[in-house]
């Protein structure tokens, strides 16, 4: 990409965008975020995708961490050192948010840019490590695209495995540390996204996400649902 999309797009700029893709993004977000997120409490690992000073998306990341003992790894990936709300990733920094369990905590050592960044530290540390399920731990306004590009760099690396989103407990209206701006406001430029990275190899394509979802619900049912 040669500069990234901005966070805040106006409703006009989907004017011409035809319908079936705006349905295609649609299908995406529904079906992603409709996956049962109680199956965050069966998968190996939990993996936190940090930015925008979203304090939030590590502070619910731990609590289910400390509480699910079965989980065996944390993955945080670290984020922008240009974001103006960005501090250093370091366990110091994650017990002030109350981490005490630090046996199979990963942190990514230096600031990257772009969720493809982390995405690919992702799969570098379930391959490394080898993890069977993940849980992805993201605000809901941006869930669905780092879903899809954790998806699509594991497709490229010929990885396959179980990932469940779990959405962070925040209010829609809360305002987003590093613009001010409410997930609410930060949805159009996330749709922009969905619509525009599949073709930039930046995201799974829709196609991709039906084949994966198809794979998952078959051979993960266990997982997905508890039975």
């Amino acid at each position: 990409m040669s500069r990234p999309l901005p966070r805040l797009v106006p409703a006009e700029a989907f004017a011409d965008v035809p319908a079936d893709r705006l349905l295609a993004v649609l299908e995406a977000v529904t079906m992603v975020l409709t996956l049962p997120h109680r199956a965050a409490e069966r998968v190996d690992a939990l993996v936190v995708a940090t930015g925008q000073g979203e304090d939030w998306r590590l502070t619910d990341a731990i609590r289910a961490w400390e509480t699910g003992p079965a989980l065996r790894h944390l993955l945080v990936a670290n984020t922008d050192s240009a974001e103006r709300t960005y501090r250093p990733l370091t366990l110091n920094r994650l017990r002030g948010l109350g981490l005490r369990r630090v046996d199979g905590v990963v942190l990514q050592a230096e600031p990257v840019t772009g969720t493809g960044r982390q995405a690919a530290w992702v799969v570098e540390q379930v391959r490394t490590l080898g993890i069977g399920s993940v849980a992805l731990v993201v605000s809901p306004y941006h869930l669905v695209r780092v879903y899809l590009t954790v998806l699509r760099a594991c497709d490229d690396a010929g990885l396959r495995i179980p990932m469940v989103p779990l959405p962070v407990a925040v209010a829609p209206d809360a305002p987003v540390p590093e613009t001010g701006a409410a997930g609410y406001d930060l949805v159009a430029g996330e749709v922009s996204r969905l619509l525009r990275y599949p073709g930039q190899g930046w995201i799974a394509t829709p196609e991709r996400l039906r084949d994966y979802l198809r794979w998952l619900w078959s051979e993960h049912h266990p997982l997905l649902t508890g039975a």
